[in-house]
């Protein structure tokens, strides 16, 4: 019996309520045996350069990453861990699974990196291996390998594949909206507003009259939202994240804007718009989506 999923997927103060592994991700790594997360034991909250650490530490190729990406790693701010793949097979001796998954680094210059992580017991004994890789092009080639090894079908069509009814179930329920919890941070707040109004390209975004609300914000809070993604296995260079930037008033009221980082364009740019309303940002994600033959 096999059991197969590819594609699941998925950009402090200047950027989301990162550091956590991803709905999908604990939902996922919660089950296995060795039950680790990201650098420490599943739900543990680690810093970029400690999650990178651990990376290394338990890759028996960490050696491969060279210096120059490990330098701008540490300038990292937060980081997101992601499911990327699923597979086990059951023999006559025992389970055999290789896992993959994306590890996103948001970094002090705005741009972000991403580390391949690809996890597997098909060794003699039972105990997981894991290596790191900068390139998801090696990490297919590496992936394919440890697929040969475990033999039998795979990809879609595959008579045998399917996701268990605990990884299916725990997929979707982890994977639906999550409040976040707010800590705000009183430093700068009136400034991260015009940042964040200054470089969204969206004309319908909020007016000058919540311009000049935040001009006396006195704390923000910024949280990455989770979105469910329901694709197919496959490549997918697809780019679209949604953040909550949540700012205190005076007077202890509180106004969010929502901004949708996407680069679902005809020139796959990231881009940047601003709503007023999480559904208005939806909605423009989805547009942008069909524009573009994407399915989110």
């Amino acid at each position: 019996m096999e059991n197969s999923r590819a594609g699941e997927n998925g950009s402090g103060s200047e950027r989301g309520e990162w550091g956590n592994q991803s709905p999908a991700y604990r939902a996922h790594r919660g089950r296995t045996e060795h039950g680790q997360g990201p650098g420490g034991p599943a739900g543990a909250e680690t810093t970029p350069i400690e999650h990178v650490e651990a990376l290394l530490g338990r890759a028996q190729n960490g050696f491969e990453i060279d210096e120059r990406m490990l330098g701008r790693l540490r300038t990292a701010l937060m980081h997101q861990a992601e499911l990327r793949s699923y597979r086990q097979r059951n023999d006559d001796r025992r389970p055999l699974r290789c896992n993959s998954y994306r590890h996103v680094f948001l970094l002090a210059d705005g741009s972000s990196l991403l580390l391949f992580e690809l996890e597997h017991n098909t060794g003699p004994e039972d105990v997981f291996v894991y290596e790191l890789y900068a390139d998801e092009d090696v990490l297919d080639r590496a992936e394919r390998r440890v697929h040969d090894r475990i033999g039998g079908g795979i990809g879609p069509g595959s008579e045998t594949e399917e996701l268990p009814a605990w990884l299916a179930e725990e997929l979707l329920l982890a994977m639906g909206p999550v409040q976040p919890r707010r800590e705000y941070v009183s430093d700068g707040s009136p400034d991260h507003a015009r940042r964040l109004l200054r470089r969204a390209e969206n004309e319908d975004g909020p007016g000058e009259v919540v311009r000049e609300l935040l001009q006396g914000a006195l704390g923000h809070h910024i949280a990455l939202i989770t979105k469910p993604r329901r694709r197919g296995p496959g490549r997918d260079a697809t780019w679209c994240r949604f953040y909550e930037h949540a700012f205190l008033l005076e007077g202890g009221g509180e106004l969010s804007l929502w901004e949708l980082e996407h680069n679902m364009n005809t020139d796959g740019r990231l881009v940047c718009e601003v709503y007023l309303d999480e559904a208005e940002a939806e909605v423009a994600a989805d547009r942008h989506a069909r524009s573009q033959g994407v399915e989110l």
